[in-house]
Formats: structure tokens, sequence, C-alpha cells
């Protein structure tokens, strides 16, 4: 991902003469937002799209000094009148080329501990109602990101419900196995690994105690998030401290997968950075030492993943805020998750995002056309891996809930490929319908990959693009509000213990939105990659080899099936 925006900002100053982001208008408190809250008098302001939001409000006390790894203390009020028209300073993390559209160089230290904050979009006339609250997680691998990249407006406009966007410590500061930090505990959840999954908590209790001033139902509360934020709430559906703080749940391309305490403290390869050998590097032996180390130097004691982001163990097995087994199997057990209603879904091409700067397998014409350098098997290696990850984050969590009793599970794939292309280069090809492709549908607001947007997103396809928005975010608000996805030209049936039911969101060009039956599982993948006939017999062990690199025991196997040897981890 690295290569992405530095080859597209060169693609659009060719195409454009400049590849600068827009300057954001002023913001300007607007009378009309103002609200009452447990804190204190807040003002908001009026958006471009004429939604009414309020940024930046703490939902608790700035985690620093003595509170770095504790579970989050309720946040302080404050006297006279709020000013909400700004942002919140995005929590601590290492920039990447995602980045460059602020004019901000990968690899450096940017945002703070003091971040936990969150941020309002809602209809103009919700003060009055009790509107279906959707509290948005965001991704970014659990340590980048942040929440004003994310506008509720369309949404919350179209489909008269609130959007809550929420920040959560990140990286290291949000995840950390500790054996030091956990005997400094001053209360039972501060013996937690996982305090990015307390934040999130505590923002829902936010949520809860005052978002009726707001418009919104404190009844009635949707968690949903993309990427590391479905993998996010996959964990808060799992938390035995997470009872009663939401009513439903969407996983956007999330995860099942968890890390024992063990792995995430004191084993693994070295480039698992387990938190004692980063004590090691720090020189800081005890809870005090740790917590007296400045973030940037914390953050700089992690290697990178090879994609410009730290790598580190989340989702913990700590005992406190997940349970001490394996997350996938807690989804296996009647009554060991909040058996809320749940939508889970992936997109089609997830792995493309990936792909297209693995120099492997993509190479660059006159140098900054991107293209692939073998057609056929960038599209087959995709299609494996993209399918794995759809069986372990759909089909076998779907099914072994729907096998636990819990019938109130939905499941999506989302298709659309329909990007554009400038001169050599071909985003429908590279992209397809790859991870975090649905979130600018989600949101009817189509910003996501900086200067690529001009080249995805083109005017040809804006009629059925915004029919397929509007269906999703019909479907999604539909869900909100009742727990069950409504409202769309398709009606969205349950996964059941029998078969898989699978709504396919694509545009009218391309088949449009329609159900399919069928369970993904891992002897089909199996037989299709056998069998396909783009690939060579060298290549076929070469998706092995990539699959290896993700999951050891899956690769063994096709390994083992089609006479391939599989290189030890």
């Amino acid at each position: 991902m690295k290569q992405i925006l530095s080859i597209t900002a060169a693609l659009m100053l060719a195409a454009c003469g400049r590849g600068d982001a827009p300057t954001p208008a002023p913001a300007v408190p607007d009378e009309a937002t103002v609200r009452v809250i447990a804190g204190g008098e807040v003002i908001g302001l009026t958006t471009a799209a004429g939604a009414h939001s309020w940024r930046g409000l703490p939902f608790a006390a700035a985690p620093v000094g003595d509170l770095r790894w504790r579970a989050p203390r309720p946040p302080e009020g404050w006297t006279g009148r709020r000013d909400a028209t700004e942002f919140g300073e995005r929590c601590a993390q290492m920039s990447n080329a995602l980045n460059a559209g602020e004019g901000i160089e990968p690899g450096l230290f940017i945002g703070a501990e003091d971040c936990l904050t969150l941020d309002i979009y809602a209809p103009p006339d919700a003060q009055d109602k009790k509107l279906a609250v959707m509290v948005w997680i965001h991704g970014g691998s659990n340590v980048w990101g942040r929440s004003s990249s994310y506008d509720g407006s369309n949404l919350a406009l179209k489909e008269d419900v609130i959007i809550v966007p929420v920040q959560y410590r990140l990286g290291p500061l949000g995840w950390f196995a500790n054996g030091a930090v956990r005997d400094s505990a001053e209360t039972p959840e501060d013996a937690a690994a996982n305090f990015a999954l307390l934040d999130l908590m505590a923002s829902l209790r936010w949520v809860r105690e005052n978002i009726e001033a707001f418009g919104g139902d404190a009844a009635n509360i949707t968690i949903f998030g993309e990427s590391a934020g479905g993998h996010n709430v996959v964990g808060l559906l799992a938390s035995p401290l997470a009872e009663g703080l939401f009513d439903r749940a969407i996983i956007q391309s999330g995860s099942f997968d968890s890390v024992p305490l063990a792995a995430a403290e004191i084993s693994g390869a070295p480039e698992s950075n387990p938190s004692a050998a980063v004590a090691e590097r720090l020189g800081a032996s005890d809870a005090a030492g740790l917590r007296a180390v400045s973030a940037q130097a914390l953050l700089g004691a992690y290697n990178e993943n090879g994609r410009g982001r730290l790598a580190l163990a989340t989702m913990i097995e700590d005992g406190v805020t997940l349970p001490a087994s394996a997350l996938r199997e807690v989804f296996a057990a009647p009554g060991a998750f909040h058996a809320v209603p749940i939508i889970t879904g992936t997109n089609r091409d997830e792995m493309k995002f990936f792909h297209i700067a693995n120099p492997a397998l993509t190479k660059k014409i006159l140098g900054f056309f991107l293209v692939p350098r073998d057609k056929h098997y960038y599209n087959a290696v995709s299609e494996y891996l993209s399918r794995i990850w759809g069986i372990r984050s759909v089909d076998q969590p779907a099914a072994r809930m729907a096998a636990a009793g819990h019938d109130a599970v939905y499941a999506y794939q989302f298709d659309w490929d329909e990007g554009g292309r400038f001169l050599f280069t071909d985003s429908s090809q590279l992209l397809g319908a790859s991870h975090a492709m649905e979130i600018p549908f989600v949101f009817n607001r189509y910003i996501l990959f900086g200067a690529l947007d001009k080249i995805l997103f083109q005017k040809k396809t804006l009629k059925t693009r915004q029919e397929l928005a509007h269906t999703m975010g019909a479907y999604w608000a539909a869900f909100a509000r009742d727990g069950a996805p409504g409202g769309g030209p398709a009606i969205w049936s349950r996964w059941s213990a029998d078969g898989g039911s699978v709504m396919h969101f694509d545009s009218t060009n391309d088949g449009g939105v329609r159900v399919m039956q069928g369970i993904a599982t891992f002897d089909g993948l199996l037989a299709d990659i056998k069998a396909d006939p783009r690939l060579t017999d060298e290549q076929r062990c070469d998706v092995v080899e990539a699959v290896r690199v993700w999951l050891d025991g899956l690769a063994s196997a096709l390994g083992d099936e089609l006479g391939c040897a599989v290189a030890p981890s």
C-alpha cells in the first residue's frame, strides 16, 4: 500500500495539473446546534451537506501519565459553552502513504495520547426524535486512522439516523500485554491487554447517557466498523464487559482471529513484537518506567509489518476484556457472545487492496502507470486469498453462530468493480471490489483513496453508484432501526443452519443487488485451484505460498493436495 498514493498522485498531476487536497471550509458555530449534555453546554455546526455536527466531544479522561494502560476514566465536565466545531486530535500513530493527501510523509509520529473523542452527525430536525444511533469504528490495522475521515452527514440525512464516529487508543497504547502493567492495576479492568476495546465500551456508555440530547434513541445503538473496526466489533460481541452497551452489530471485512496472552507478551517470532521484547528495547522494566517513555519512543520500538504500519498483537485473549480462549471458538458456544442481530460481510476482491503495490504482482509502465505483471495470475491469487477472507469472516462464523442457536445473522458480499481507468492504469482491474471499497457506498460519500478517487469514481458511473449507495444505506439503516435489513429491492434472508443466504451488492450495470445461496468452503476452494485454467502448476504452488504467509495450517493442507512444498514459516 505504500506505493499507491505516490503513484496515483503522479497520475492526477499529469491529468489535472495538481494533486492538492481541497481546503475545508472554516468551521462556523451554529446556534441551532446548542445542546446541554452531562458535561455541560455544547455548540456544533451545520456541515456542507446540511447535517448538524458536533466534533471532538470527550467521552473519557485523557489516558496520559499514570492513566496510560488503564481502563478509561470518566471525562471531566466544563464551565460555559464548549465549542464542538473542531475535530479532536487523532490518536498517536505513525503516518503512512495514506496520509499523503494531508501533506504528511510516511514514517512520522503524528497524533496524541489525549484523543478519546467522538463526533456526531444528525439530521437538523432530530432533536425531538428518537432516531436509531450508528456508532462507527474506523479501520487501520488498529494502529492508524481517525474519526474525522468519516463524515456521516449524507448517511444521517438520507436515512434519518444518528452517526457517531469514535476514536480509540491505537498501536501499543491500545493493545499491550505486560505483567508489570497488570501488577499495577487499580481496578479489575486495568489488568486488561485490550485497552482499545475498553475505550470503545466507554464511548458506548457515553452515547447511552448523552445521545438523546442530539435526537438519538439511547435504547437503539448499532455498532459498525470496517477492517480493524470490524475486528473490534467482533471483540465487543465477545467481551463479557460489553453486555448491554449495544443492540446490533455490523462487521465489514472484519476478522474473528485472536492472539493468546503469552504470544502477545513473552513469546512469538521477533516480528510479532511481544511486549516484553519492546520493554527491553526501551530499557523499561516496570510499569512506571513504561509509562514514563514518550509515545513516540514507544511506537518507535516496534517493527513495521511491510505495509508501513506497526506489527503488533491485537485482540489478545486476556481473560478480562476477552475470554482466555480462541475468539473463533467463542462464537460456536451458546451464550458465550452477545446474541444481538449481526451482519457480517466481505468484498469480493479484498486482497487486491494489498496486492496493487506488491512489486512481484504489478509493475509500472513509463515510470508510474501501474499494471499487473500477469493479469490472469493477479486475478487468480487475489480471488483465492479474498475467498479465504470471506470463508473465515463470513461463512464459518455465521455457520457457527447458527449452529449455536443464534439465527439473527445476515451475510453479504460487495461486488462493485466499475472503477475507471487512466491511460494504461485500469482501476477496475487493479482494485475491483477491493478492501474498503464499500465504505464510500455505505456513507454515500466517494472519498477513499485520495487522488485515486478521481480515477475510481468517474461521472459515467455516478447514477448507478448513487443507486447502489442509497440501497446499501437503506439496508444498513433499516437494520439499525429494526434489527432486520429491509427497505431494498431484494429480501435479505437470515443465514440458516441449513445453508447460507448471501446478499450481493453490485450496480444495475452488473447484476444489481441480489441474493445468492450456498456456503463457501475450503474444499470448494481447493477444487477450484486444482481446476483453474488460468494457473500453471508452478503458479498453483505460488498461490499456496501466498496463503502460507497468512495461514500456515491451510497452506500445508493445500500444499499436500497440490503436491507443493510449503516453506516453513
